[in-house]
């Protein structure tokens, strides 16, 4: 909330070191951001320079807005998980295995918690804030690597039961959908809704 005027790239810089690149912007992304802040009253250019750059500062309202946004819990939407919803959908379509959807995205999810725990492992003690933001932004997506593992775990244990007790079909031997074997029309609609739908909040 102290940062002194800085110019977009400037801040885009910022937000790199802060975040370990971990969530990378284009120059777009950031000049459209800018240009909707102070269109909003959050921030303030000074005008162009003899270079045609604009310096941006803080105003008063942009930093009651952001001690809200630290002030305030994050509200997590679970409806966006493109990975719950993935396995919701192929848990109800015929001639799907499931348990092969789990094991590829259980591959992955470990080849990326391996990785990470890498380069943790190889970076020294924080001994800055930029390496302690850093250090927290790597240790969060360890940890969220290792929940997503366990909730793997726990759905293919889940749809096993389910299996045994006739809740829901076996797949077939050759578990993926057989050609010239339509699923049910009602699934196939709620598969392509679904898929339209992360497609369409992935592009946002």
């Amino acid at each position: 909330m102290d940062q002194s005027p800085c110019y977009g790239y400037q801040l885009r810089g910022e937000f790199d070191a802060r975040t370990g690149g971990t969530w990378p912007l284009n120059a777009g992304q950031v000049y459209s951001t800018l240009e909707r802040l102070e269109r909003d009253g959050l921030i303030a250019s000074d005008g162009a320079d003899g270079e045609g750059r604009v310096r941006y500062s803080i105003t008063p309202t942009g930093s009651s807005e952001v001690r809200h946004w630290l002030s305030a819990p994050v509200q997590r939407q679970a409806a966006r998980d493109e990975l719950a919803m993935k396995l919701a959908v192929a848990a109800t379509l015929p001639g799907v295995s499931i348990a092969d959807v789990i094991q590829i995205q259980r591959s992955a999810t470990i080849a990326t918690l391996q990785e990470l725990t890498r380069t943790k492992a190889a970076s020294v003690a924080p001994n800055s804030s930029a390496d302690l933001a850093w250090s927290l932004v790597v240790e969060s997506m360890i940890f969220a690597a290792e929940a997503e593992v366990r909730w793997l775990d726990h759905s293919e244990a889940a749809i096993a039961r389910a299996v045994r007790s006739g809740v829901v079909a076996a797949p077939p031997s050759d578990d993926l959908p057989r050609r010239g074997r339509p699923a049910r029309a009602v699934s196939t609609a709620t598969a392509t809704t679904a898929t339209t739908a992360t497609t369409e909040e992935n592009a946002r």
